[in-house]
């Protein structure tokens, strides 16, 4: 088997259905999160598909949805079928081969399969949870090799506030996140040059110099723009903070998920 910081193979990943990449994305996670109920069985994938937490959307699957989507994932090759202990299947992602991705890569796209389109705050604090990232600068570079390798799509344009998603979308499906996004409020440029005062003509210079015992020196004329810079940056590390915080709190929801997994797995070994 490949390490998961060196794929073997080329990857062969596609654009996948929701309940393919929901499916995929917990298998990934809980083999990140809970290894120790891992490999997962087709009511543990069912479980996990469904949970509310680290979820957008939230689904209502049921076996049959989850067997069908087993049946296309192991056709595409992105998992396998191993044999448990008793009379009991479990499965088994391919992922890292199937992407061509390493530890940290993986943990960001699962994130994105499991919860869409984020921002780069957002997505830090939550795909920690999974493989460390300390801050922002250390998942930019793992941000700029998916792109790389065609697996990240940025829906804005970079910088504050700058969001993001995988590629395993269908193809309509991304054209309608693209219009989704696409519908926010516009840009603070936009804003000024759609404005009344942006069609009056600019004062002529000869006004201008007619006034300049009236003037501020040009040092401070610029210096609003410094209460906004730090306000901004207040703003960035209040949603890392948030991200953070929910961070722990899904791992809090995990061990107790995790619980509820290892009785479900006992009963199934049981067979009752």
């Amino acid at each position: 088997m490949s390490s998961p910081e060196t794929p073997a193979h080329p990857p062969q990943w596609k654009p996948l259905s929701a309940t393919d990449r929901r499916v995929i994305g917990v298998l990934v996670e809980k083999a990140k999160t809970t290894p120790e109920a891992y490999p997962l069985t087709l009511n543990g994938l069912v479980t996990g598909s469904n949970q509310k937490n680290n979820r957008d959307p939230h689904t209502n699957l049921d076996a049959d949805d989850v067997e069908e989507s087993i049946a296309r994932l192991r056709a595409a090759g992105a998992l396998i079928e191993v044999q448990g202990s008793g009379r009991v299947s479990k499965y088994r992602h391919l992922m890292y081969d199937w992407l061509g991705v390493n530890k940290v890569e993986l943990g960001v796209m699962t994130e994105l399969l499991l919860r869409g389109a984020q921002t780069e705050g957002e997505l830090r604090g939550r795909a920690a949870r999974m493989d460390p990232i300390p801050d922002l600068d250390a998942l930019r570079p793992v941000l700029q090799s998916l792109k790389a390798k065609g697996l990240l799509v940025s829906l804005t344009a970079e910088g504050r506030g700058h969001i993001l998603t995988h590629a395993l979308y269908l193809p309509q499906e991304m054209a309608s996140l693209r219009a989704k996004i696409g519908e926010g409020p516009p840009s603070e440029s936009a804003s000024r040059a759609s404005s009344p005062a942006a069609d009056r003509p600019a004062a002529a210079p000869a006004a201008v110099a007619s006034h300049g015992a009236s003037q501020k020196p040009a040092t401070a004329q610029e210096s609003p723009s410094a209460p906004f810079q730090l306000v901004t940056r207040e703003i960035e590390q209040f949603r890392d903070l948030v991200g953070q915080l929910r961070t722990e709190i899904d791992d809090l929801t995990d061990r107790l998920q995790r619980n509820e997994d290892g009785l479900r797995e006992i009963k199934d070994a049981l067979g009752s």
